[in-house]
């Protein structure tokens, strides 16, 4: 399932850069990857994971180290950021134990079902409803009976009385990181045209309608959650 993510956007200049300007920001995603391990912990010692959106490889490097033998499919559309997240991988030794996919995951050949799957800040890029569960829907068609998905999306309700000041706070954040004043702006009016985000338990209900069992939320900071589930056994 394409979203309407413009991925020209990350070109060869902005996939090369992309970790560096979010590197004063890596708590965020440092405590993410830690409790991801933590919810993955008992899978098999030779796992499978499916990585969708993989970007440049943040959570593939963080869950290759901590476990030697898992094995890992990159779907990622964006040509340069995969690049990244190829030389990335070669650089630490784990490039044998990695599948790179350049394109969507609707194209990716039949394989396996997977032990567990992550997308982290992806699906908020899908602005169509329907369109958006036919992406998890998708996902939930490569994982086993029982395998977990693990998805962070950026979530809000935007009709509180409080959603702008929220937003200002994110928006701050950006800003600290040292994004460009262009590229914020950019995402001031992307927000609610290019980017979807739901209220909590909309986004809870659109996995369980995807065939997930009750997600489990373990992670929020400002806009960002992360829940994981788990792919309802067959009956």
């Amino acid at each position: 399932m394409q979203t309407d993510q413009p991925f020209d956007y990350f070109n060869q200049n902005r996939a090369a850069s992309y970790d560096h300007q979010r590197a004063k920001i890596a708590s965020l995603k440092d405590a993410l990857h830690l409790f991801i391990r933590m919810v993955l912990s008992e899978l098999p010692k030779n796992a499978n994971i499916l990585c969708v959106g993989a970007g440049t490889g943040a959570e593939l490097l963080d869950l290759a180290q901590a476990n030697q033998n898992w094995r890992f499919t990159l779907v990622e559309p964006a040509s340069s950021m995969l690049d990244v997240c190829r030389q990335r991988a070669r650089d630490a030794g784990i490039e044998q134990r990695c599948t790179f996919h350049p394109d969507y995951l609707e194209t990716l050949p039949p394989s396996k079902p997977f032990d567990a799957a992550t997308c982290l800040l992806v699906s908020h890029f899908i602005m169509e409803l329907e369109q958006r569960r036919e992406f998890f829907s998708e996902i939930f068609a490569h994982l086993k009976p029982g395998g977990i998905l693990i998805n962070a999306d950026l979530t809000t309700s935007t009709t509180t009385d409080t959603f702008d000041s929220l937003l200002e706070v994110w928006f701050r954040m950006l800003e600290y990181s040292e994004m460009s004043k262009d590229d914020i702006n950019k995402q001031r009016t992307s927000f609610g045209a290019r980017i979807s985000a739901l209220k909590a338990q909309d986004m809870e209900n659109l996995l369980v309608s995807s065939g997930f069992d009750m997600p489990v939320l373990f992670y929020q900071a400002l806009l960002i959650s992360a829940w994981y589930s788990k792919r309802a056994a067959m009956v």
